[in-house]
């Protein structure tokens, strides 16, 4: 399928077509939409990465440091942005999402503030995506989310309260860290067994099997990224937990 000769959002300045795309598997329909960070110096290289037939990757829509938006790939194509990844039982997270890659240099160049004009054009970006596709707040989600341990990005920098503040994705107030009880690896019990059915709950790819192991470290780290980002561990402490309680008991009651 060719690129369309404009953009689908109007946030979007043109299009600029990537070839890395394929058919979305079973008919789906975008249901998440997903944020990254590149993870490059140099947007240009980002950008043209993402282009690159070599490279196999790629997103629906690229946002500069400065704002300015563009559209690589149609939203009804499968975008090649999430690999191996899963979301609420969806093992196939490119097939049921928009992809957006967001310039930042990530954690390899020190993990820098996301510039305000960047981040109030991937505001408007989303706010428009998920209006259209009916995208519901519990599913606008990072790719450590969809992939805890092997992806980090967008990073615990990340402002999703602000962008929730716009009404874009699910958030609640983090609770204050403290030196309560807590959970590591190597724990097991029925605590631990209540803990990863909460993280399943959420939407979080985890085996409930009540042993704190290293899957269940590395989902705990990426709910702390996402949701409690003022300490990111693997560490079940008593505000990782209490924020984790908040945010399933604030779903959006259509979602719960």
């Amino acid at each position: 399928m060719n690129a369309p000769l404009s953009p689908e959002s109007p946030v979007a300045a043109k299009v600029f077509p990537s070839p890395n795309h394929g058919e979305r598997k079973n008919g789906r329909r975008p249901n998440l939409l997903i944020l990254h960070y590149t993870g490059m110096p140099d947007e240009g290289e980002a950008l043209q990465w993402l282009c690159n037939p070599v490279s196999q990757v790629s997103a629906h829509y690229f946002v500069f440091g400065d704002g300015r938006v563009l559209q690589l790939v149609p939203e009804a194509r499968r975008a090649w942005h999430a690999g191996i990844s899963s979301w609420d039982g969806e093992t196939d997270i490119n097939s049921s999402s928009i992809g957006i890659e967001i310039a930042n240099p990530g954690h390899p160049g020190g993990l820098p503030p996301y510039p305000d004009a960047q981040i109030e054009s991937v505001i408007a970006l989303a706010r428009d995506i998920v209006t259209r596709w009916r995208i519901p707040a519990t599913r606008v989600l990072g790719h450590s989310d969809v992939a805890p341990g092997r992806k980090i990005d967008p990073g615990e920098t990340f402002p999703w309260r602000r962008l929730h503040g716009a009404g874009i994705g699910h958030w609640v107030p983090p609770a204050t860290l403290n030196d309560g009880r807590f959970f590591s690896r190597g724990d097991q019990g029925m605590p631990i067994e209540a803990l990863q059915a909460m993280l399943a709950m959420y939407g979080y790819g985890l085996k409930i099997n009540g042993v704190f192991d290293e899957d269940t470290e590395k989902v705990v780290a990426a709910f702390q990224r996402h949701f409690r980002p003022e300490r990111v561990d693997g560490v079940a402490d008593a505000s990782t937990i209490a924020t984790l309680r908040d945010l399933i008991a604030k779903r959006p009651s259509a979602e719960a």
